[in-house]
């Protein structure tokens, strides 16, 4: 089917670039596909391109038959990216660069305490728990490590609140030193963190809106402050977060909750799902992929296009 054609009445004078950025620890399920599926429609509504990137910074975990799997599922489904598949994998010199310049800035710090040594510090009233694990309490931020020290990278969060505005939740606010603490940025195994990929690959692949899961959203902040640290003259990505598909026990599917792989065979009645979890019309007779993922783009700039432009 014709782009250009598909998207005539929708067209945007401002380039647009979204993504969709799986880990490949597991394929895809009913929860990604509505990622996907949102970031997809909102990159073809804004006649905009849409990227794939592979977040497979943990080569243990993160196997190139599953890259291969989730690449042949995305496809499957109708939703395939513009360009070259990006791979973080590849991109071990960029994050080095970015951690560098941090550093250069004295933005970040060596540190030596382990994942049980914080929880049991949590348990022992010496640290709290937040957003995204236990909020580190700082025992390494004064103490010089040695270079024979096993040791990660934390990155020092700035003080005070940062605000954004939420295409699809709104005014959020957040005081990162209170909910989040100091995040590791490379761990002591040499393994680079997602918050510091995330916000460098966002830069340097030129992404203009990011779409993806609510759960990500108090992370935001924190990709805020990383995305100010490194390019300080930059304009932000434009952030919008979809509700999240929770399971019969009112958990977020997830591959960690083994959630079902998608079955492509029924690549249809997936999309059909994850569409009407988006609030779309699903059609009443029998159409093909092409001509859905069409007749939802026009739903989705009449739906959330005005409403985002005029925040």
């Amino acid at each position: 089917m014709d782009r250009t054609k598909r998207h005539r009445a929708i067209e945007t004078t401002s380039p647009y670039i979204g993504r969709f950025a799986p880990t490949p620890s597991g394929a895809l399920h009913l929860g990604s596909l509505v990622a996907a599926l949102g970031s997809y429609l909102d990159a073809r509504a804004h006649n905009g391109i849409w990227k794939v990137r592979i977040d497979d910074l943990d080569e243990q975990r993160c196997l190139p038959a599953t890259t291969e799997q989730i690449i042949t599922q995305l496809s499957a489904h109708g939703l395939v990216p513009d360009g070259e598949i990006v791979r973080q994998r590849t991109r071990h010199v960029i994050y080095t660069e970015a951690l560098n310049r941090l550093a250069d800035n004295a933005l970040t710090y060596h540190c030596t305490c382990t994942r049980k040594q914080l929880r049991d510090a949590v348990k022992n009233g010496r640290a709290s728990e937040g957003l995204a694990g236990p909020i580190y309490p700082g025992t390494c931020r004064e103490r010089a490590v040695s270079e024979h020290e096993m040791a990660g990278i934390r990155f020092i969060v700035p003080t005070g609140t940062i605000q954004f505005t939420d295409r699809f939740l709104g005014q959020i606010e957040q005081s990162l030193s209170t909910t989040i603490g100091d995040p590791i940025l490379r761990r002591s195994d040499d393994v680079f963190a997602y918050h510091l990929a995330e916000v460098v690959d966002n830069r340097t692949m030129g992404i203009t809106h990011v779409v993806r899961g609510a759960d990500l959203s108090s992370l935001t902040p924190l990709h805020i402050a990383l995305h100010r640290a490194l390019y300080p003259d930059t304009p932000l990505p434009v952030y919008g977060h979809l509700p999240l598909v929770l399971g019969s026990n009112g958990l977020k599917l997830s591959k960690t909750n083994h959630a079902p792989a998608l079955d492509s065979h029924r690549a249809r009645e997936n999309l059909m799902a994850a569409a009407v979890h988006l609030g779309l019309k699903t059609p009443t007779v029998q159409t093909g992929i092409e001509v859905i993922l069409a007749d939802w783009t026009e739903q989705w700039a009449k739906q959330y296009l005005k409403t985002a432009n005029s925040r």
